[in-house]
């Protein structure tokens, strides 16, 4: 088992020092455009093959779909890097991979991404507001008290830090670092969890947090999150 971490601060600061790299991209990039970001997102450019990101991640980011994520109102720098993530550098592999090594679905959509595309459409999801109508939620009763636990105060006896402390006991996340994941389709998050876990999804602290909790924690957190307003 990998290294435990010791504390909160020291997850938060590594998660912090993750997020950097797609900081340093913002930084060399033009002033991000939201207005070219909403066309980019609605449109795409197929003469780039760059394909409109509604299709998958719905009006003004709110997904319906249970395996796209919900990306409106999301931290400007996290999507930012998530997008990076998705992308190989020179001979290097992407960070963020589907089960099993396999490329992630985001892969060849994030590919033709311009650094100016990336900014610009990171910039227009974070200013789009979150439709809670659409939002998904917990469906399990009977995980609740055990989500609702880890969420709260973590799991101390494997050094399992609690969940709001990086995302908010609203689970609105923190801006700027932290993802939100309150309405967030359950069956994503559990699926993200897991990647973490199995190290197919190696950009962040996560996988070490992970990689101390069972199959029951996993899907009782991920569901209790998403019940989260």
């Amino acid at each position: 088992m990998k290294r435990a971490l010791s504390s909160v601060f020291m997850a938060g600061s590594l998660i912090l020092a993750g997020a950097l790299p797609g900081l340093a991209h913002a930084a060399d990039a033009p002033k991000p455009d939201a207005k070219a970001g909403e066309q980019l997102f609605l449109n795409g450019d197929m003469s780039r093959g760059v394909l409109a990101c509604v299709t998958c991640h719905g009006e003004g980011g709110n997904s319906t779909i249970p395996m796209y994520p919900s990306l409106a109102a999301m931290p400007h720098e996290y999507i930012a890097k998530q997008l990076h993530d998705f992308k190989s550098v020179g001979d290097k592999p992407p960070v963020r991979n589907g089960a099993e090594g396999a490329p992630s679905v985001m892969a060849p959509m994030a590919g033709p991404l311009t650094e100016a595309d990336i900014q610009n459409v990171a910039l227009y999801l974070s200013h789009q507001k979150v439709d809670w109508d659409k939002a998904a939620t917990a469906t399990h009763e009977n995980t609740t008290e055990r989500g609702q636990a880890i969420w709260r105060a973590g799991i101390a006896d494997r050094k399992v830090p609690a969940c709001a402390a990086c995302h908010s006991a609203n689970g609105a996340g923190l801006p700027g670092e932290f993802p939100r994941l309150a309405g967030q389709h359950p069956s994503y998050l559990l699926d993200q969890l897991k990647l973490f876990r199995s190290g197919d999804r190696a950009n962040d602290i996560m996988r070490d947090i992970a990689d101390r909790m069972t199959d029951q924690d996993l899907a009782a957190v991920a569901d209790y999150a998403a019940g989260l307003r």
